[in-house]
């Protein structure tokens, strides 16, 4: 029996060496083949394949790494007294964005506020610049500075924003809570909203975006699919951190600012002064208006180009759909042959004009449409 089994035994251990002799088997080679990435006897997903990127975050990690170098933090002191008569220095900080190799920056307006204000930016390379305070809109929250960078810098391309679409994708970064280079993502969720700022002042024509955006990042780019810079990160809703609804200016406002500038020009933002409400559908017919709409107007501003135009303001009140609207008035169907059909057609329409151009209004009043030559006024403003 033991015989057997030796004999058994045997032939096993022959026939395996026998074997695997013949096909050069090497145990060595499977450590070899799993190290080197070629063929093993078993496989398995590498590092890079486990990641798993997808286009959409490929997209996003390509705009920071491009839109971060560009992006600065802004940092300004004033020197205020209080009831004492004493001086003390008050702090504001934000974000930015640089906008060209000359050192430009853009950022709001109430990040830099107060009468000369020492302003200190600092890069991502945590290199810090002393700015100047070039130009400012307060009436739509920008500013312009400029730093004199020591060598090369980032900057970002501007973007056009009257073409951006309710559900694009947007990405901001800026430094939210101090917390430098934050990138967030999101979607334009509305746009023309009309909202206050922190001194009362109506900022017209914002963009909504669900992307977060919090107290620091105020400044900052928000930017499309491209990296290019669509909205200027302005205010957020409530007085805490993020709850989804963001609110950025359009781009398009800063570059009328910055064409004045660069001509030497102090930036007038010109008015119609008219207080309207976007109506269509069936609230039009029911107003004896056209169906597709326009822009109702409520009420005329004393003493503005659209009273001078003899443009008629809301006579009285009714209410639709337990909303009250004022009639009567003219409904403004086009500006310059561009039909309004935006609540924010006004703004659009004359952002880059001037104090003293004019716009052609059609109207319907009456049961007729008219045309109506209006020259712009000047809204009043905080100079520097």
């Amino acid at each position: 029996m033991k015989a057997r089994t030796l004999i058994l035994a045997a032939l096993l251990v022959g026939g395996f060496v026998y074997f695997t002799g013949r096909a050069g088997w090497n145990p060595r080679q499977l450590l070899s083949a799993t190290a080197t990435g070629g063929s093993a006897g078993w496989t398995g997903p590498d590092v890079a394949r486990s990641a798993g990127l997808s286009n959409d975050e490929l997209n996003n990690i390509d705009i920071y790494k491009r839109a971060h170098a560009a992006t600065v933090n802004i940092s300004s002191t004033v020197y205020r007294r209080n009831w004492f008569l004493e001086v003390y220095p008050a702090s504001n900080s934000g974000s930015g964005f640089i906008i060209d190799e000359k050192g430009y920056i853009l950022t709001n307006n109430h990040v830099v506020s107060g009468n000369a204000p020492e302003i200190t930016v600092t890069l991502p390379d945590r290199s810090r610049y002393k700015a100047k305070l070039l130009d400012r809109d307060p009436n739509n929250d920008l500013a312009l500075i400029q730093i004199q960078p020591k060598g090369a810098i980032s900057f970002l391309r501007l973007g056009e924003s009257d073409n951006i679409q309710v559900g694009q994708k947007v990405l901001a970064i800026g430094n939210p809570f101090g917390l430098e280079g934050t990138l967030t993502t999101g979607i334009v969720s509305s746009l023309g909203r009309n909202i206050r700022d922190q001194d009362g002042r109506e900022l017209e024509g914002m963009i909504q975006t669900d992307a977060a955006i919090n107290p620091g990042n105020s400044g900052g780019p928000l930017l499309d699919s491209q990296g290019s810079v669509i909205g200027i990160n302005t205010a957020i809703y409530g007085p805490g951190g993020n709850i989804g609804i963001g609110f950025a200016m359009p781009i398009n406002r800063a570059k009328s600012m910055m064409e004045d500038f660069i001509r030497g020009k102090k930036y007038a933002r010109p008015r119609l002064g008219v207080t309207t409400l976007h109506i269509f559908g069936d609230v039009a017919e029911a107003l004896d208006m056209p169906r597709e709409g326009g822009l109702l107007v409520q009420d005329i501003v004393p003493g503005s180009a659209a009273e001078s135009a003899g443009i008629r303001g809301a006579r009285r009140e009714v209410i639709i759909g337990n909303t009250p609207v004022g009639i009567g008035g003219d409904l403004i169907t086009a500006i310059d042959g561009k039909p309004c059909d935006r609540s924010d057609a006004v703004i659009r329409s004359i952002y880059r004009k001037r104090a003293g151009d004019t716009v052609e209004l059609t109207i319907f009043r009456g049961g007729r449409s008219m045309k109506v030559t209006v020259m712009l006024g000047e809204a009043p403003s905080e100079r520097l």
